[in-house]
């Protein structure tokens, strides 16, 4: 581990050739046209334009797309080595859709019975969920301070960045910006997705005051509905928590996140180690790294991290918990929605009012909202993106289903207000 260099991935799925039958299918759900080839032709992905979402994968009817980062055995090789501290991170979209796997019903929430499976595949658990709420307190807290210089008149001590502000949780939206409107990136949240915020955690005070271990021997791996989180993982960038060492004179490099297996990833893990989920029994709390509030459980769904955001942020302003604290405008399947909030500040008794939007499905509603901000025309202040329709529970990692459909239309099932 102590020669590890980080190398972002060029390549996070591909099309398999003799599957492919040139339908079209990946063409028509890829956000950024990064599938090529005339209908009736064998496709493939140009890696140059690929966010890596797996949109392709989950929805082909003849499973061509295929994710090609597997690393099933290396982490079942790190849980067989006594010597190392496997600790999870699971995204909350996992719970919901890893059941389906195991003949249990469609949205089945299984977290219970998940913590027991991954207690007996030998990992120590954490749930991602914990740092999404940390994740809120940073990027609430970003969001108060620009509301409080930008529309409050305050002085700032600190460089901030611009208005209106995107959410910068989802790796495909982050990277679909580096390529396409890279003018937008000083909008970007500075805070890092929960998944790498919680890989940092885990190998700084989860090393050295939970588990007693080096940060080396620490091997996070995170449990996400998303392809494109394993691209996130591998990004140059991510390797804060041996920096954070280094700077105390231990030497060593490794990542924040060491692997990242998907929803169905870990359903093969699990079978491969001979576990069912489905007989498995409970276990409802499993240590400080897998505790967590309703703001970090939202995450997965769209609309989720503009609310658990805008529920900080009115709190830290008026002092009052914003009502009603189901918070409906910026929830639901329509791929753009827009509320506007009055705040009163405490401190002065000004009125704010902020416009938000929530956008998910950047392939057809993301580019009238980015060019009216790039033409100095948008009248947002807050914008949560997210590039897989639904969110994270429809994202490129869940289950796929019979002839290709995504878990999107599952979901519409059982969301009332979709």
């Amino acid at each position: 581990m102590n020669g590890f260099q980080a190398q972002e991935l060029t390549r996070v799925i591909e099309i398999d050739q003799k599957k492919c039958k040139g339908c079209d299918s990946c063409s028509s759900f890829c956000p950024t046209k990064a599938t090529h080839g005339k209908y009736g032709w064998v496709h493939s992905v140009d890696t140059e334009k690929c966010v890596f979402c797996g949109q392709c994968l989950v929805n082909c009817p003849f499973g061509a797309p295929k994710d090609v980062v597997d690393p099933v055995d290396k982490v079942i090789g790190k849980l067989n080595n006594k010597n190392v501290t496997v600790v999870t991170s699971v995204a909350p979209s996992v719970r919901v859709a890893i059941g389906e796997e195991f003949g249990m019903e469609p949205g089945s929430l299984v977290t219970e019975k998940m913590y027991g499976a991954l207690l007996k595949a030998g990992f120590v658990v954490g749930d991602t969920n914990y740092a999404a709420d940390v994740c809120i307190m940073e990027e609430g807290s970003e969001l108060i301070e620009k509301i409080r210089h930008y529309m409050l008149g305050e002085p700032t001590e600190h460089h901030l960045g611009a208005v209106p502000q995107f959410t910068s949780c989802c790796p495909a939206w982050v990277r679909y910006v580096e390529l396409n409107y890279p003018q937008l990136i000083p909008n970007l949240s500075s805070a890092k997705s929960p998944m790498m915020m919680h890989g940092a955690l885990m190998k700084t005070y989860g090393a050295s005051q939970l588990w007693k271990k080096k940060p080396e021997d620490v091997f996070v791996v995170a449990v996400m509905p998303c392809t494109a989180k394993k691209f996130e993982a591998a990004r140059p960038e991510f390797t804060n928590a041996a920096h954070y060492w280094r700077e105390k004179g231990e030497q060593g490099s490794y990542p924040d996140v060491d692997a990242v297996l998907t929803t169905r990833d870990l359903a093969r893990l699990f079978k491969k180690l001979g576990i069912n989920l489905a007989s498995e029994s409970g276990v409802e709390d499993n240590g400080p790294m897998a505790q967590y509030t309703g703001a970090g459980t939202i995450f997965g769904n769209t609309g989720g991290v503009m609310e658990a955001a805008l529920r900080t942020a009115h709190f830290v302003i008026t002092g009052k918990e914003l009502a009603p604290i189901d918070f409906k405008p910026v929830r639901g399947l329509k791929g753009v929605k827009e509320a506007s909030v009055t705040i009163t500040d405490a401190k002065t008794g000004k009125n704010v009012t902020l416009n938000l939007a929530v956008v998910h499905g950047i392939k057809n509603n993301i580019k009238p909202v980015a060019d009216q901000i790039v033409a100095g025309a948008s009248k947002y202040h807050f914008i949560e993106v997210m590039n897989c329709p639904g969110g994270c529970i429809n994202g490129g990692g869940q289950p796929i289903n019979p002839m290709g459909t995504s878990w999107l239309d599952k979901a519409k099932a059982v969301l009332p207000w979709s």
